[in-house]
């Protein structure tokens, strides 16, 4: 599917962090995975939690309310890694989005979009391509090819080669699961 074709689509996958939620484009969404065990790498930024084996490939896992500035929260049964692709500098690279919760998939038209609100210039938004009142809700609308900046990609890819070397080469991601299963 060409990018014509994919802005052509109106359906939004939905998220909480928090009491706030969010949309991302489903072009975006790769698949939605339950919380599994995370491999963590030392000094990498804080928001990134760490790597997990994904069909053999390693990916890298970010906490979203941290990468938002928003306060961790525990992970509960609802929690869950929402896999992304984003594109930065050209280059389409995937990542594993932890949010509290997956809503719904909802069919948003572009004039049911309205500008983001001017915060100022201390509150980074420009991730943030619009607003969108469903009933009686505002959704955030991300644009997810700017919720990173390309050194924050080039950060996250570097600490995800080192968890590449970290994990270990017979662990397969049913090994994972067992393992998550075992530790509840």
């Amino acid at each position: 599917m060409n990018k014509e074709e994919l802005e052509q689509i109106t359906s939004y996958l939905t998220f909480k962090l928090g009491e706030e939620e969010f949309a991302a484009h489903v072009s975006r969404v790769l698949s939605i995975m339950e919380m599994t065990k995370i491999t963590q790498i030392p000094k990498t930024p804080g928001y990134m939690k760490g790597v997990i084996n994904l069909r053999g490939q390693v990916l890298p896992v970010i906490d979203t309310r941290l990468k938002f500035g928003m306060s961790a929260a525990e992970y509960t049964a609802n929690t869950c890694i929402v896999v992304m692709e984003v594109e930065v500098g050209g280059e389409n690279v995937q990542v594993g989005t932890i949010v509290d919760s997956v809503q719904e998939v909802l069919e948003i038209e572009k004039d049911q979009i309205q500008p983001p609100p001017t915060i100022g210039n201390r509150i980074k938004s420009e991730f943030i391509y619009g607003m969108a009142k469903i009933e009686d809700k505002f959704i955030m609308i991300l644009d997810m090819d700017k919720v990173f900046s390309a050194e924050e990609i080039e950060d996250v890819q570097a600490s995800t080669e080192r968890g590449r070397q970290q994990q270990p080469a017979d662990e397969s991601p049913q090994e994972a699961v067992n393992e998550k299963h075992e530790a509840e």
